[in-house]
C-alpha cells in the first residue's frame, strides 16, 4: 500500500467520519445490497466517460454497476467490460419515439437503484435531454439519490427548477460550468467560485449539493456546517475523464449512505441525511484526487482518465482502509 498523503486535522477529521458510511462486507449481505449505482449517458460520439464512472463506482466497491445508454454506444461499451451490466434503451434524434417512452424503461429501474449518477457522455441531443428531464422528475418522486455532471448540469441551466430544493441530489461543476449555473439561476458570485460562491449557488438551488471542481474542491449545501473543501494533493495533468471517476465514486458512496440510514450493520455516529450527504459528495473527491495523485506518480504527463480507474481501490485503500469484519 502507498503511503498516505499529507492531510490536514479537518481532512483527518473528514475521513474518520466517511468510514462511518462504508459498510462492512458480512455474511449476512446478499448480491446488490452493497450498492446498485446506475448512469445514464453514453451516446453516439460519447462512450468512454459512462464507462469510466460506472466501472469507478464498481472498482471501489458497489455490487451492481449499470450504463443506461443508446444502442451504438451500449455496443462499443460492452467491450470495454464484462463487469458492467449495460442498457441500450436511450436514443437520440431524430427518432420516432417519444421522450415519454424512452424514459419508461428507465424509470422502471429506478426501484432497484440506490443512487443515479446523470450526464457522463450524455450529450446535448433535444431527445436525450427531455428523456432525462422526465427521469430526474420520476426520481424526486422516489427520494432517489442522483449525482449529475457534463451535460445534465447544462440541462439544469436550462430547467434548474428540475432539481431545486431537492436536498438528495449533487452537482459536480467545473469552474466554468459553475459560473453558467450561477448565471442561469441568477446568483452573482462576483468571480468567487470558493465558498462564498459555492454556498450561494446552493443556496440558489434550494439546498442541493455542489461539489465545484478545481485546484481545492469546494463541497456546500449553502450552509456554513456543511460546506468543506477537498485539498488533496491530486496530479498534475488535466486530462478528460477524471471527473467521471468522482461521480462513479460519489454514487458508490451515497449507496453506503442509503445502508447506513437504514441501520443495516452496526452503525456508530448518529449521524442524520444531510451530514452524510456531504460526506458522500466530499469523499468522492477524496478519493478522485487521491487516485490522480496515485496515478501521476507513475504516468506524469502520459495520464489518462483510465489509470485513475486503476487507481480507485488503492486510494480506498489508503484513505479509508477496510473494517475488521470484512476480513477473512
Amino acid at each position: 500500500m502507498p503511503d498516505q498523503p499529507e492531510m490536514s486535522p479537518a481532512t483527518k477529521e473528514l475521513l474518520k467520519k466517511v468510514r462511518m458510511i462504508v459498510p462492512p462486507m458480512l455474511e449476512k449481505f446478499h448480491k446488490g445490497m452493497l450498492g446498485r449505482v446506475a448512469v445514464i449517458g453514453g451516446s453516439e460520439n460519447y462512450t468512454g466517460a459512462p464507462y469510466f464512472s460506472a466501472m469507478a463506482s464498481a472498482r471501489l466497491g458497489a455490487d451492481l454497476s449499470h450504463v443506461i445508454c443508446t444502442p451504438p454506444a451500449a455496443n462499443v461499451i460492452k467491450t470495454y467490460s464484462p463487469n458492467l451490466m449495460v442498457h441500450p434503451i436511450m436514443r437520440e434524434s431524430p427518432s420516432s419515439t417519444s421522450a415519454s417512452s424512452v424514459a419508461t424503461p428507465v424509470i422502471a429501474m429506478l426501484t432497484h437503484l440506490h443512487s443515479l449518477v446523470i450526464g457522463p457522455g450524455l450529450g446535448r441531443d433535444e431527445l436525450m435531454q427531455a428523456t432525462v428531464a422526465e427521469v430526474i422528475t420520476a426520481a424526486r418522486e422516489k427520494k432517489l439519490p442522483l449525482v449529475l455532471d457534463a451535460d445534465a448540469l447544462w440541462l439544469i441551466q436550462q430547467k434548474p427548477d428540475l432539481v431545486r430544493g431537492y436536498k438528495e441530489c449533487v452537482l459536480t461543476p467545473n469552474v466554468v460550468e459553475f459560473g453558467r449555473l450561477a448565471q442561469a439561476v441568477g446568483v452573482d458570485t462576483e468571480g468567487d467560485t470558493g465558498r462564498r460562491g459555492c454556498q450561494a449557488l446552493a443556496n440558489a438551488l434550494g439546498g442541493v449539493m455542489v461539489v465545484r471542481k478545481g485546484g481545492v474542491d469546494w463541497i456546500s449545501d449553502g450552509t456554513d456546517e456543511r460546506t468543506v473543501t477537498g485539498e488533496g494533493e491530486g496530479g498534475r495533468k488535466r486530462s478528460g475523464g477524471q471527473g467521471d471517476t468522482l461521480t462513479g465514486s460519489i454514487g458508490t458512496l451515497l449507496a453506503w449512505r442509503n445502508m447506513y440510514l437504514e441501520g443495516q450493520w452496526d452503525t456508530e455516529g448518529g449521524m442524520g441525511r444531510e451530514e452524510t450527504l456531504m460526506l458522500a459528495a466530499w469523499g468522492g473527491s477524496a478519493i478522485t484526487r487521491e487516485c490522480s495523485r496515485l496515478a501521476f506518480m507513475k504516468r506524469g504527463r502520459s495520464l489518462q482518465a483510465s489509470d485513475l480507474t486503476e487507481e480507485v481501490p488503492v486510494a480506498f485503500e489508503s484513505l479509508i482502509g477496510e473494517k475488521e469484519e470484512s476480513k477473512l
